[in-house]
Order: C-alpha cells, then structure tokens, then sequence
C-alpha cells in the first residue's frame, strides 16, 4: 500500500463523532478545482497532540472528551506518513498531530474518497507501505 501523501495540503472540512472519529478532508487544485475528496475514519483508540502540544489519549464513542479533536477543523495537513505495520502520523500546520496504531482485533483507520487510494488497516495492521 501506498502512504496516502496526496493528503499533504487538504483542509480538514468537517469532523464528525459516533462511534468512530472521522474527519473529512479537502484540497484544492488551482488550476482544476477539487483535487481530493477523503474520509479519514478512525475506529479504534488513538493519539492526539493538540496545538499546544499536549498529548491527549481518545477512544471513539467517548462523547464529550473527543472535544479536543474539533481544533482540527480548518486545519491543514503539513505531513503525513505510515509507519511499522500502519501507524498512521499526521502533522496539521498549527502544531496538531494524529497517531493512530493497527488493533490486534479491529480495523483501525480507513481512507476512503476521491483523489485517494482507498486504504484500510485490518486487525494486526498492514506491511508493505511505499512513500
């Protein structure tokens, strides 16, 4: 699988909370309009550094303390990688930050939309990442 770096520019547009996380993310081609249309769907427990560079530990479904992760709306993605078995690494341009590790049990994160490959880390994560 690739590392999705078509993400290094998108805005994140909305974020939505249920029983996963999920942040919509967009990004513009001048020269040709919308160029990325993502989902980012996180499913399982994951890290979040807020801008002021404290770590904050969440779990979807957790109502009310996922409140840091609405920081995030209006912020731009800076860098992106996936590391070991599908650890994902997000940077935002204010300082933010995403680590989403694979579950032994569960997917953990999913990529899905347009101008992006669709991806899914499965229980036990995935191997085989090309930058």
């Amino acid at each position: 699988m690739k590392v999705p770096t078509a993400l290094i520019g998108a805005r994140v547009e909305s974020t939505a909370f249920d029983l996963q996380v999920r942040l919509s993310l967009c990004a513009l081609d001048p020269d040709e309009g919308y160029r990325l249309g993502a989902e980012l769907v996180l499913d399982t427990p994951f890290l979040f550094r807020d801008a002021a560079g404290e770590w904050h530990e969440l779990d979807p479904g957790t109502g009310v303390s996922l409140a840091p992760v609405l920081a995030l709306f209006g912020q731009s993605v800076v860098t992106v990688d996936v590391r070991d078995r599908g650890v994902l690494v997000i940077d935002f341009e204010d300082g933010a930050g995403l680590w989403v590790g694979p579950d032994p049990q569960f997917v953990s994160w999913r990529l899905i939309g347009h101008g992006i490959e669709p991806i899914m880390v499965g229980p036990g994560g995935e191997e085989n990442w090309e930058r």
